[in-house]
């Protein structure tokens, strides 16, 4: 019966059930790429390490470490890196990067591509006599091989170009871009001092098969007591796929709202549907057929498109996924190797089915309760029975199906819950807006305006209205899209903060304390002020309230985060808070009274993420010297202001002897006067480096727009959606259209004024939803603005809020027209010939 009855209707029932496509479409491919990238980085875990095994450090190794480290791994090689300006002489080109005084051997995995190919194999052989450079910082500066670069005192010929290091992504490159040099040569750059900011690692690996954790099991202890990191294949696969996994995770929850809101449109459809087969479903039940029996022909209809929409949806999905690879290219650190994940596949089907059936029950439960009254009297009226209790429960199976999807996505329950509450509220908001204005029409119509007007007006409350449903898709859609195009702007505008007005806009760093002087005469010179000077001593933490690092790693119920305990502290020393800092508690930093010990400031949120209290003891590491201090009080650091902001401050008096290097922040008026600046210093002061924050604006803004480029494709399909529940309901409800115009042809309306009374009813209905849409996308900006990120929110984002408005106004009139022209074609008298 469900299949011989669907004949009349399948085009309809398939065109509302498309609406299902782009969200499962959107899901699959989100889903499916995370996949793949997840395998992909299983599988290139090693190349993405370059060895077995890294063992890092900010010092020297411990000479008492050295000999069991010697016993490790089947080969090594040494590492040296540290950033510094380096300069061509050729071009004049300065730029800050990343220095790597390298051994032979590395990297033991991997493809280190280079032109010529021969380049990096003399390198790694030992037989390299020149630098590599990276690719973009050559292009930067018009150098090429054969050029020379000069690194601290140090003048090297360039014999290749480096096109791809393993575990490097694009991005990493243009941030920090590398220059390798044969780690012979090291001690002539002049660059490693005393204070110097330097990482040394040094690169194992392995014989085949052997357990790289099982043999520095036994030395985890000594290399928690001398700040020494360690890097294995499985830690890095497992912190490199958290973080993409987070990303994707975030993109198919994007997704999911598209396919809510073609979960919407089905209800809507199928509503209407149902209405025009009331008369059907009580032939029916003079015949004989149950309520329920009716009830499961039509459910069996909407679950077997639904299906097949989830099937077309997940076939698409396919095709998406191809395409995001390539826009995260830059992002990616290994090669994502595209294939149809089952697992995502199966997912979309059975997402797509369930959201289909629990969505299409609410309208259709009131097929149970259908009288055989209607085939016998036509003008029999609505059951005004108590609502189905089934109704509640169908309902309920919704919330739990959004609430356990968004847990599934995200893994965290308060997350979830966000995210359910925020599309909960958004829902009633936007449904709250349509009853409204309803009602207001219904209670206030205007009598005294045009025909055309009032026709088009009353068509928002008469019967089998859409306004409710159309707002709902159509605002939920604008108000993801709005909403991320704001947050975006928020986050650019605080990073951006950094390059106006008097901010600073050049930072230079490792200074030793014999440079300062030097340097400071420079900047006088190119008439630079001095905007901020601050010494930075190094060290790690030691203990807390007497219990040590490693007693504390094996406690995990203290709640205090790994990489508070295993992080390398920089950190200053004054006596009062500077001007993006705060007081919480306590008192500034303080020295030590009547034998006591020195009183820290700490960072705010450092004290409550690491459960410090005040009164706490704390015992840090300065570079093999012990030194213990008192947690004496908590401030409020704003860390989006450039600015040398810190997580411990120390009080004067206590750490001016320690081995530090000094921070100078400057700011240039132009391109020119930043390059003759970073000039002198590589002339003069070869190991102090500079940062451009310019450049690293112009990267950040770059980064960020590549981002929001995908996550505004995934937004587009809830956009998408939107339009096509749309249009499948103006189709859906395009029998009650062609009464209405035949009726007011009869009276003598002319089918232009019919075009325009369907023009300004889907115009009214795409302004309303698109205005609420933005409205509320600018009150989740700026609470998202003021509680998360704490920046205010960019005014001239709002700009353009109004153009979008005209867009999703314009778009659902011309479809509103479009889909409504085949009823002004339909001769008044076939259609009265039918009534009768």
């Amino acid at each position: 019966m469900a299949w011989r009855d669907s004949r009349r209707s399948r085009s309809r029932l398939a065109l509302f059930m498309s609406s299902i496509v782009l969200g499962i479409a959107a899901l699959v491919g989100i889903n499916s790429f995370g996949d793949n990238l997840a395998r992909s980085i299983s599988e290139q875990a090693r190349e993405l390490l370059g060895a077995d095994l890294v063992v890092s450090s900010s010092q020297p190794i411990d000479s008492t470490l050295k000999p069991a480290l010697g016993r490790l791994g089947r080969t090594r090689t040494e590492e040296v890196s540290f950033a510094s300006l380096v300069s061509f002489p050729r071009t004049k080109g300065v730029r800050l990067a990343q220095v790597r005084a390298l051994g032979s051997g590395f990297p033991y995995y991997g493809a280190w591509e280079t032109q010529p190919a021969a380049a990096s194999a003399d390198f790694r052989a030992g037989r390299g006599n020149g630098a590599l450079v990276d690719d973009v910082l050559l292009a930067q500066f018009d150098a090429r091989v054969g050029d020379s670069v000069k690194v601290g005192t140090l003048t090297l010929p360039i014999v290749g170009r480096v096109l791809a290091t393993p575990g490097q992504s694009g991005f990493s490159a243009a941030v920090a871009p590398k220059v390798f040099i044969p780690i012979k040569y090291l001690p002539q750059t002049g660059l490693v001092q005393r204070g110097s900011r330097v990482q040394y690692r040094t690169y194992y690996q392995f014989a085949p098969g052997q357990d790289v954790a099982a043999a520095i099991k036994p030395l985890q202890a000594r290399f928690d007591a001398t700040g020494v990191d360690t890097d294995t294949v499985a830690s890095r696969q497992q912190s490199t796929g958290r973080s993409f996994r987070d990303l994707t995770r975030f993109l198919s929850l994007v997704a999911f709202v598209a396919l809510l809101l073609g979960s919407v449109g089905v209800a809507s459809a199928v509503s209407l549907y149902v209405k025009e087969k009331l008369g059907s479903v009580a032939v029916l039940r003079c015949l004989g057929a149950s309520g329920r029996q009716a009830l499961l022909i039509y459910l069996i209809q909407t679950s077997g498109l639904g299906l097949l929409g989830a099937a077309i949806g997940a076939a698409l999905g396919a095709v998406v996924q191809l395409v995001l690879p390539r826009v995260l290219g830059g992002f990616l650190p290994v090669q994502v190797s595209v294939a149809v994940s089952p697992a995502s596949v199966g997912l979309g089907l059975l997402t797509g089915l369930a959201m289909a059936v629990l969505f299409a029950l609410l309208p259709l439960l009131s097929i149970r309760r259908v009288s055989p009254l209607r085939v016998l009297r036509s003008a029999y009226d609505e059951d005004t029975t108590p609502a189905d209790p089934l109704r509640g429960l169908v309902l309920g199976l919704i919330a739990a199906f959004v609430l356990g999807f968004s847990y599934f996505q995200t893994r965290d329950w308060k997350l979830a819950l966000g995210f359910a509450a925020g599309l909960l509220v958004a829902l009633g908001a936007l449904t709250g807006l349509g009853l409204g204005l309803r009602w207001l029409l219904r209670r206030f119509f205007p009598t005294g305006w045009s025909y055309v007007a009032r026709q088009g007006l009353a068509n928002l409350f008469r019967p089998q209205n859409q306004t409710v449903t159309l707002i709902l898709s159509l605002g939920l859609g604008t108000f993801l899209l709005a909403t991320l195009y704001l947050v975006q702007g928020v986050l650019l505008g605080r990073v951006q903060l950094a390059g106006g007005g008097e901010q600073p806009n050049l930072v230079l760093f490792d200074i030793q304390t014999e440079q300062q002087r030097g340097v400071e005469q420079l900047l006088a010179q190119q008439r630079l002020p001095i905007i901020q000077r601050v010494p930075i001593v190094t060290m790690r933490l030691a203990a807390i309230n007497g219990r040590t690092v490693s007693q504390l790693k094996k406690d995990t119920a203290n709640g205090i985060p790994p990489w508070a305990l295993t992080r390398e502290y920089r950190v200053t020393y004054r006596d009062t808070l500077s001007k993006t800092e705060k007081l919480v508690s306590g008192t500034p930093p303080q020295r030590a009274v009547a034998g006591g010990l020195p009183r820290v400031s700490v960072d705010n949120s450092y004290l409550q993420r690491v459960h410090l209290k005040l009164g706490d003891t704390l015992s840090f590491n300065v570079q093999g010297a012990p030194l213990d201090v008192v947690v004496g009080g908590s401030r409020e650091v704003d860390w989006g202001r450039v600015q040398t902001n810190f997580l411990v401050v120390f009080p004067s008096g206590v750490l001016e002897d320690a081995p530090q290097f000094h921070v100078i922040l400057t700011r240039t008026p132009s391109t020119a006067a930043l390059a003759a600046t970073q000039q002198g210093l590589v002339r003069q002061f070869p190991n102090v480096s500079a940062i451009d924050l310019g450049l690293i604006l112009q990267t950040v803004d770059d980064i960020l727009g590549k981002i929001s480029f995908v996550i505004r494709f995934m937004a587009g399909f809830s956009i998408l959606t939107g339009l096509l529940v749309l249009a499948s309901s103006v189709l859906i409800s395009r029998y009650q259209r062609t009464r209405e115009s035949v009726l007011l042809r009869t009276l003598g309306a002319s089918r232009r004024q019919i075009a325009r009374i369907t023009l300004l009813e889907y115009a009214l209905l795409g302004t309303l939803a698109a205005l609420a849409g933005v409205v509320l996308a600018a009150l989740a900006a700026w609470a998202l603005a003021y509680w998360v990120f704490e920046a205010p929110l960019a005014l001239g984002s709002l700009a353009w809020l109004p153009a979008l408005v005209l867009l999703v106004a314009a778009l659902t009139a011309i479809i509103g027209w479009l889909n409504s022209r085949s009823v002004l074609s339909q001769p008044p008298l076939a259609v009265l010939r039918a009534e009768g």
